[in-house]
């Protein structure tokens, strides 16, 4: 019973999404961009409900879903780190930055966002932060000259500051 009422409350956001393009099409992309800024990814019951209520193919909707790296099928943490691994920051041991953060966050290379839903960790090619090297970017963050030390006092931070949101 909770699931639907969850899925209702889903579609009436992406309604008013659909209705604030006018079911329009050619305003797909703007649509897709809109529901994941709401729900953090696509999921496919929803794109398949986009597909409908604008009256194009589902596989046209999946292909542009899936064409642009921006969208995400998968669900993404509330906080996205964005670990740089271009030429400055691997020879200042980005790599190390990797290796701590997802044994901070019990990740692995196959598995990227944490079962709370509140880190997704990406390995990126470069974030333009090259004199900051290492640097990590959490949402859109910049933090530069990063160790391994300091990137977890960032990520106990944020979830201090969690701790403290959701008690209130």
């Amino acid at each position: 019973m909770s699931d639907i009422k969850s899925l209702n409350r889903n579609f009436l956001k992406v309604n008013e999404i659909i209705e604030a393009h006018h079911s329009d099409p050619s305003e797909l992309i703007s649509i897709l961009q809109e529901v994941q800024e709401e729900y953090r990814y696509l999921p496919e019951e929803i794109l398949n409900y986009i597909a409908m209520a604008v009256h194009i193919s589902p596989s046209k909707v999946f292909g542009v879903a899936t064409f642009y790296e921006n969208f995400s099928l998968a669900p993404k943490g509330k906080y996205i780190i964005r670990i740089c691994d271009g030429t400055a920051c691997h020879v200042r041991k980005s790599t190390e930055l990797i290796v701590a953060l997802r044994k901070k966050l019990g990740l692995t290379e196959n598995k990227d966002t944490t079962d709370d839903l509140l880190f997704t960790l990406q390995t990126v090619s470069c974030i333009g932060a090259c004199g900051l090297a290492p640097a990590i970017m959490i949402n859109e963050e910049v933090h530069g000259k990063v160790t391994p030390e300091k990137a977890e006092m960032i990520l106990e931070e944020i979830i201090k500051r969690e701790r403290v949101n959701n008690e209130q």
